[in-house]
């Protein structure tokens, strides 16, 4: 009688053990456990596993997995601007107390204004007008690493009430992560400032200042009184990593062409299309905003992270995998 009570208490007890085993196993084997399952999902595994095994058609040698993403609205919220914008904004107001004649001229006028509807029809260039004028240049690159540090330890966004270094899409940086432990090489292409997001890049996403490729202004070489060598940030740009600047910045920096791309509007498009010329195996990526109880939807008409029906019919035609945040995404922030 005791063997059998011992044989069915070992049972049950095997079996309440599966309850809880079985989902954590699901979990370790999941690399992409804040994902649905669904088509972009699949894919991305799919191209992995492909690209990583040595018996598959579509293998990529290990010196050739690169794969750049965007950042603004493709790894972090991108509304309601840019949270380098947003940082420039704020600099305005303490810089222009030693221009006050510009607070009198356009974009800076604008700006000063508070005018919200106003502030968010200021284009790429205006944007770009402020960072050179004001808040990016004449100052040391250490200077500006700083100001930048103490910035982004502070500001909150105004929807999340958060820091902006924990609006990161967590299935994104899943998919960094999973790509990286594959032997990839993990850059950012962004149009965000380059020395902008060096400053967190590493300790955010995982990738060092050096596979950071974004929009740079110029710098000069000089010294200090004390006769150390500094490098000043100057008004001059170098280039602006958008749209066609994307695929010749990747070409100048690395050297190599992706064999993955992920980004999120039109500014990414000739990236992508960059990428899909190569031969091989290939995986271009688009992320849509279509949650706005979670995070944001928009679109064609939106100033920041346009995405125009052009742009949708041109992933349909390339067969490009566009990522549906309502769809796709479990969860879109590691706190939710």
């Amino acid at each position: 009688m005791r063997a059998v009570v011992r044989r069915r208490l070992s049972g049950w007890a095997l079996g309440a053990l599966l309850v809880f085993v079985a989902p954590l196993a699901r979990a370790q084997t999941d690399p992409l456990p804040s994902w649905n399952d669904g088509a972009a999902k699949r894919a991305i595994v799919a191209f992995v596993k492909e690209t990583t095994d040595k018996a598959s058609p579509k293998f990529v040698a290990p010196e050739a997995r690169i794969v750049t993403f965007d950042q603004d609205g493709t790894t972090w919220v991108e509304q309601p601007n840019y949270a380098e914008a947003m940082f420039a904004f704020d600099r305005v107001a303490i810089e222009l107390d030693k221009h006050p004649r510009l607070k009198l001229v356009e974009p800076f006028k604008t700006i000063m204004s508070g005018n919200q509807a106003a502030i968010a029809k200021l284009t790429n260039e205006d944007l770009l007008k402020v960072a050179a004028a004001l808040t990016h240049s004449g100052m040391t690159v250490d200077e500006f690493r700083k100001i930048v540090g103490d910035w982004l330890a502070s500001a909150k966004h105004p929807r999340f009430k958060r820091p902006y270094t924990e609006l990161v899409f967590q299935p994104m940086l899943e998919v960094m992560q999973y790509m990286r432990a594959n032997g990839y090489k993990t850059y950012f292409a962004t149009g965000g400032g380059q020395d902008f997001v060096r400053e967190y890049a590493e300790k955010v996403y995982g990738i060092p200042p050096e596979q950071v490729i974004g929009s740079a202004a110029d710098t000069s070489f000089g010294y200090t009184k004390d006769g150390r060598a500094v490098l000043t940030k100057t008004h001059k740009m170098l280039y602006v990593d958008d749209k066609a600047g994307k695929p010749i910045a990747i070409h100048q920096m690395i050297g190599r062409r992706p064999v993955a791309a992920f980004g999120n509007s039109v500014g990414d498009q000739q990236m992508l299309e960059y990428v899909q010329a190569g031969e091989g195996a290939r995986l271009m990526v688009l992320v849509h905003h279509d949650d706005a109880a979670r995070e944001y939807a928009y679109g064609p008409r939106s100033k920041v992270g346009t995405f125009t029906d052009a742009l949708g019919a041109e992933a349909k035609k390339r067969d490009w995998v566009v990522i549906s945040m309502k769809n796709d995404w479990k969860r879109i922030f590691a706190w939710e």
